[in-house]
This record gives C-alpha cells, sequence and structure tokens, in this order.
C-alpha cells in the first residue's frame, strides 16, 4: 500500500467519525469507572482464593486467577488508545462474569461452599454490571454516528 493511499484511508469520513466516537466514549466518566470497577473485580477475583481464605480447593482457586486476569486484561484494554477496536471485548468480560457466579457449583471438586459461592456471586455479578455498561455505551455510540 503506498503512502498516498494510506493517507487517503486515514481521512476517510467514516474512519474519521469513528475515532471521534472512541474518544468521546473513552472519556466518559461513567465508562472510565465502569473500566475501573471492571479491572478491580478482575484483580480481586484472582486474588479472592487468598482473600477470602479458599486457597486450599485448588481447581476453584485456579479457576479464579485465570478468569480474573482475563477479565482484568479485558476490560483493562478498553481504556486503551485502540477503543475503537476494543469496546467489543466487554462482551467476552460479561461472559467470564457469567462464569464466575457459576464457577463454584461447576469446577470439579467439593468447592461451593459460603464463602466461595458469596465471593464468585458478588464479583461476577459486579463484573456483569460494568461490562453491561461498557457494552451498552459501544451499542449506543453506533446508533448515533
Amino acid at each position: 500500500m503506498s503512502a498516498s493511499t494510506s493517507s487517503r484511508i486515514e481521512q476517510h469520513p467514516d474512519i474519521m467519525a469513528l475515532r471521534d466516537h472512541s474518544e468521546r466514549a473513552a472519556a466518559n466518566p461513567v465508562a472510565q469507572m465502569a473500566e475501573a470497577l471492571g479491572i478491580l473485580c478482575g484483580v480481586y477475583l484472582a486474588a479472592s482464593p487468598w482473600i477470602v481464605g479458599f486457597e486450599g480447593f485448588t481447581t476453584l482457586r485456579v479457576n479464579n486467577l485465570i478468569t480474573g486476569l482475563a477479565i482484568a486484561l479485558l476490560l483493562g484494554g478498553l481504556g486503551s488508545a485502540a477503543y475503537e477496536r476494543t469496546h467489543a471485548m466487554s462482551w467476552a468480560a460479561l461472559c467470564l462474569g457469567a462464569w464466575t457466579i457459576v464457577a463454584p457449583w461447576v469446577v470439579s471438586g467439593a468447592v461451593d461452599t459460603t464463602r466461595t459461592i458469596t465471593s464468585n456471586v458478588i464479583v461476577g455479578g459486579v463484573t456483569c454490571l460494568a461490562a453491561l455498561a461498557l457494552a451498552g455505551m459501544g451499542v449506543a455510540g453506533r446508533r448515533r454516528v
């Protein structure tokens, strides 16, 4: 691709409108709050076996560590300079939040104790709400552009 073709593509009205929308969405205080809340949920979920005290349940400990890191990375990527390409990842974070809710009953072993259920259901629910808020902003923004 030549330099002249590249510069014409960069100046295309649709690309410029998409970038403008992405900048507005990323600067939205509600989006920033939802993103920060989602990152905190991911970090908490990853550390929850040691915070809540169920580090003895190996399957749930590994599940929460991997899922928590994935949530933090997914929702953390939404604030990047490439927001226009990453806002759709909030749907994946929503699925991980739902998985977090059901994980104590689904992973192998008898890990469905009061502590594990309470911790996972609360952090999974908050993750789902944050992801839905971010996904909703992406969908609403596309309708306006």
